[in-house]
């Protein structure tokens, strides 16, 4: 069974341990989903075994056209992975039933604890934290929302950490986003506010976007992900104020984007960014080729004031509020970037007139003496 396509990047320093992005999914979608979820894990195995010595993947994503009839399976295949799996439904535009999203570590082993918490250890120094799939039981976004997010705080406090201290990205799936994330935002600014999270101190770098549970009760699903050992000093904010305003000036509670400096590299988190001027404005009101534009404007000065550029990607989420945008998005991405993973959503954005969004990670070789390597 051979028929999966692979995307990769690597960041592999001078001296240091390497890590990998690598996108999966089936080019033929006209094949089964029982096809095709056998066929990306299957050539996960593949890479398990014949990719970089001691290479393990840490997380993973894995995108649905249909939770509702396929999660339950995928979970099945996720099980064996190892790692944390979250489980989302967005659609792919390129027509595929399942794609994997995966980051490896070398030399990192993955443990899950008896909360759900998925620690991944690669020394001393550092121990990371991700959390996936949370949802919630109670009846509205605004409810599920401030319950999970209490729900996880309370599982950094029982590790000596804290939600403003060391976490440092969350991702919001938002059932219905139109109705639903005007609650995910009154939620989360008040269980921020209560954790010490403020426009005085700072906000975590979060993704706000449409996506779909297999329970039709579940109306947010969160995912985050922190590390322990971090000093203050190695974690920096973006802000590009020439292109971004503040979050906090239209009344939610997220940074644009964070990095984290090590002994031996940066990694930079970018959170979702679409066409937006200093003023929270849509920029360019339905013109979605204007609108990329922008958008890739506004992420290469976020990029940009973290020292780093395109080239430093190592991976690109792709969402789409129309279906019918994407054969020239998808086109104007592949000549732009060629040789950066990508995955292309349906997965509306968390204002309507914003009509693509996207969200990247990267990672650049520097060093600070004054902390330990990564």
């Amino acid at each position: 069974m051979n028929s999966s396509c692979i995307e990769s990047s690597s960041f592999v320093p001078v001296n240091g341990v390497a890590e990998c992005h690598t996108v999966l999914h089936v080019p033929d979608v006209a094949l089964s989903f029982e096809y095709q979820v056998a066929a990306v894990f299957k050539q996960l195995e593949v890479l398990k075994d014949e990719g970089p010595e001691n290479s393990v993947p840490v997380f993973m994503r894995i995108f649905l056209s249909d939770a509702a009839n396929q999660a339950a399976l995928a979970g099945q295949y996720a099980e064996r992975a190892g790692c944390a799996c979250s489980v989302v439904e967005q659609p792919l535009l390129d027509g595929s039933k399942i794609a994997l999203w995966v980051y490896w570590q070398e030399g990192a082993t993955v443990m899950r604890s008896a909360d759900g918490l998925y620690e991944v250890c690669r020394g001393k120094d550092y121990i990371q934290y991700w959390s996936v799939n949370n949802t919630d039981e109670a009846d509205g976004s605004y409810d599920q929302t401030r319950n999970m997010l209490e729900n996880y705080a309370r599982k950094l406090d029982g590790r000596g950490l804290t939600l403003a201290d060391n976490c440092l990205r969350t991702w919001f799936f938002v059932r219905d986003v139109d109705v639903n994330y005007a609650g995910v935002v009154k939620g989360r600014n008040e269980v921020f506010a209560r954790r010490g999270l403020s426009p005085k101190t700072h906000f975590i770098a979060s993704t706000g976007i449409g996506g779909r549970q297999a329970s039709a009760h579940a109306k947010v699903m969160m995912d985050a992900y922190a590390v322990k050992g971090l000093h203050p000093d190695q974690i920096h904010y973006l802000y590009a104020p020439t292109h971004l305003n503040p979050t906090y000036e239209y009344g939610v509670s997220f940074e644009r984007g964070t990095y984290v400096d090590y002994g031996d590299r940066r990694h930079v988190f970018i959170s979702g960014t679409a066409s937006i001027n200093n003023r929270g404005e849509i920029v360019h009101p339905g013109d979605v080729d204007r609108q990329v534009e922008r958008m890739w404007e506004n992420v290469g000065t976020l990029l940009a004031e973290a020292g780093c550029g395109f080239e430093h990607v190592n991976h690109m989420l792709v969402y789409l509020r129309d279906i019918a945008d994407y054969a020239f998005v998808s086109r104007k991405f592949h000549i732009r970037f060629p040789h950066v993973p990508k995955v292309f959503l349906l997965a509306p954005v968390c204002r309507s007139g914003w009509l693509v969004e996207m969200e990247c990670m990267a990672c650049k070789e520097t060093g600070d003496s004054r902390f330990a390597p990564f």
